[in-house]
């Protein structure tokens, strides 16, 4: 098959982090991000009687990809929302391993790829929705779902956080 993988479920064939990896070995085959935003809506366009209204969800290290799509993609979305997501991957646990891996050792070159960064300087303020549950066992750990509203306020850019119980 040919394709990179690490033994851990943070990193590689289970892990990708909807970006478009830099650092080798991962470059050529971890291009998730423009899977998702450019190749998908294609391929839907051209198999199935799909309109341009689109919106954009994910979970975990899915809401991660969602949110940096509609933030580095000003007005391909309608909407955007996530449950759960990695909010700040350049500033936990899983997303330090995943981005010091895709993309190298250069913390700056993160910063195209996390939200909290992205969402100061978005072209667009696309209103954002995230549903987080209370007990989740990786919220204070890796989700931090705080930084992002923090980061959203400072910008004026529309986000609403509803902490969930459970």
């Amino acid at each position: 098959d040919g394709v990179p993988d690490a033994e851990g479920y943070d990193l590689g064939q289970g892990a990708g982090f909807y970006l478009d990896a830099e650092a080798l070995p991962w470059a050529r085959h971890y291009r998730m991000h423009d899977y998702v935003v450019n190749e998908l809506p294609a391929l839907i366009e051209a198999n199935f009687p799909a309109g341009d209204a689109r919106s954009i969800c994910g979970h975990s290290m899915g809401g991660h990809g969602a949110l940096v799509a509609a933030l580095k993609h000003p007005g391909r979305y309608r909407s955007v929302s996530a449950f759960a997501p990695i909010v700040a991957p350049s500033r936990v646990p899983w997303g330090e391993k995943a981005f010091a891996a895709y993309l190298g050792p250069n913390r700056d070159a993160w910063k195209a790829w996390d939200a909290t960064e992205l969402v100061r300087t978005a072209a667009e303020k696309l209103p954002i929705l995230i549903d987080q549950g209370q007990a989740d066992e990786f919220l204070d750990g890796q989700l931090k779902p705080w930084l992002l509203e923090e980061a959203a306020l400072a910008a004026s850019h529309p986000l609403v956080l509803r902490m969930q119980p459970g």
